[in-house]
């Protein structure tokens, strides 16, 4: 897919990749071998339909392909952007036994954008009002899929949203140049159309508590409120001014928009050198962010090696060709203040790899007497996130996990309280989109049964 050169583009915030043309998305759905037996719609966590929507391009009929895929997926344009199709789908093509496998995810998108940008569908149909009511606690992606799935059933859905806007992570986590947000924003809407109510600003927990929803004639309750607790590295000079966890820093740059200063007065720190610790996609869009809020020196520290990173290999590629220093087998061991409390180092050790751990990655191993100081005016910690306990601590008879995730069947998303139903980060941990789009699909599916039979 054509893109933006990369001396251009880390001076701007716009989409990296221009998308297919049409004859282009003809073409490639032409390589599709349109297998009897599709392998690759095991690697879809929503089983979409993909032969069949890839034979729709290769027609010519674009807009029957996106109605294809929005029969199980309410997103599209979304994941043909931020899904790793290279380790789901396009890993099981059979055409990439040999060659290069269909880009499964380019083609969504482009049929997402032609539905957006060119000949829009009508809303889906809806089955006849069940007078059942649900609410949806959180605007991610997995809220956002089981709230389309369950209005379609014809019943009432409300989602709270804690946030000033709708999203969640798409929208304060993933950095315009990756999924611009006006995207964002039309599948959202395309929801409202449909006749989910989104409500903003309501934090459940604090406003209310999950009992108090039951309370106001509420018949079930979804928690997708992700993963949204920064874990940090516990080193000494943490507390240092200009520290920030990945989850601020993407916030304000993502969802207060501190890149378009001064048109937005948002606060953040523009630095010439910047450093972001971690290693997967949290970490490349923060590295990238940094470099386009003016970094000149971007440094990547990650104790393992590059095949370890676990993030997608495209945003690995990005983030280098855009002049991010990877200093890997690297591990920070305390920031180094002035005597103005900013931050204007880090210490680091060299590490090297030995046997693999649980993972199956290899051990970072430290070398000692290899100290080394990173001069720096700005870190990023970017080496996970756990949920966000406030809904675990207000609602009795909810069964959590040990890092605080809440514990559901895997099937149907049942959590330990009658009623309520759970899925996406909130449940596995910080995961990819399309999977907590998948814990959506099969919770609106036994929210729905569970609405008509009452059974638990």
């Amino acid at each position: 897919m054509p893109e933006q050169p990369a001396a251009e583009r880390v001076q701007n915030f716009s989409e990296v990749p221009y998308g297919f043309s049409d004859d282009t998305a003809m073409a490639e759905a032409g390589r599709c071998l349109q297998c009897k037996k599709p392998t690759c719609m095991d690697g879809c966590p929503v089983g979409i339909d993909i032969p069949g929507f890839i034979k729709e391009i290769r027609d010519g009929n674009f807009l029957s392909a996106i109605e294809v895929i929005k029969q199980t997926n309410s997103l599209p344009a979304v994941c043909g952007r931020v899904c790793p199709q290279e380790s789901q789908c396009e890993e099981l093509c059979v055409l990439g036994k040999k060659f290069e496998p269909v880009a499964i995810g380019s083609l969504e998108r482009f049929a997402a954008d032609y539905e957006r940008t060119r000949e829009q569908l009508p809303l889906p149909a809806r089955a006849p009002q069940t007078g059942k009511r649900v609410a949806i606690i959180g605007s991610g992606p997995a809220g956002l899929t089981a709230a389309g799935e369950l209005n379609r059933l014809g019943h009432a859905v409300t989602v709270f949203e804690a946030l000033h806007s709708p999203g969640g992570v798409l929208g304060y986590g993933i950095p315009e140049f990756r999924l611009p947000k006006e995207i964002v924003h039309y599948e959202i809407e395309a929801l409202r159309r449909a006749g989910v109510e989104i409500v903003m600003n309501r934090v459940i927990g604090i406003s209310e508590t999950v009992d108090d929803l039951f309370d106001q004639g509420y018949d079930a309750i979804f928690l997708g409120t992700g993963a949204g607790l920064p874990m940090f590295l516990n080193i000494p000079g943490e507390n240092l001014q200009g520290v920030y966890s990945a989850n601020e820093y993407l916030t304000r740059s993502n969802l207060m928009k501190a890149y378009r200063f001064p048109e937005y007065d948002t606060p953040i720190i523009r630095a010439d050198r910047v450093a972001v610790f971690g290693g997967g996609n949290v970490a490349m869009d923060s590295a990238r962010t940094a470099r386009r809020l003016g970094g000149k020196e971007v440094h990547l520290i990650y104790r393992r090696s590059r095949d370890e990173m676990p993030a997608r290999k495209e945003e690995i590629h990005h983030a280098d060709e855009e002049g991010v220093i990877f200093d890997i087998l690297s591990n920070p061991l305390r920031f180094l203040g002035d005597d103005k409390g900013r931050v204007r180092g880090v210490e680091c050790l060299k590490m090297k790899l030995g046997a693999p751990d649980d993972s199956g990655r290899r051990r970072p191993v430290p070398v000692e007497g290899s100290e080394f100081v990173v001069d720096i005016d700005v870190a990023i910690i970017a080496i996970g996130n756990a949920p966000n306990p406030i809904l675990q601590k207000t609602t009795a008879g909810l069964k959590t996990g040990r890092h605080g995730t809440v514990e559901a069947d895997g099937a149907t998303q049942k959590t330990s309280k009658r009623g309520v139903f759970a899925g996406g980060d909130i449940v596995s941990g910080a995961a990819t989109v399309i999977e907590a789009m998948g814990a959506g699909r099969r919770a609106a599916a036994a929210i729905d049964e569970y609405l008509k039979t009452g059974a638990w």
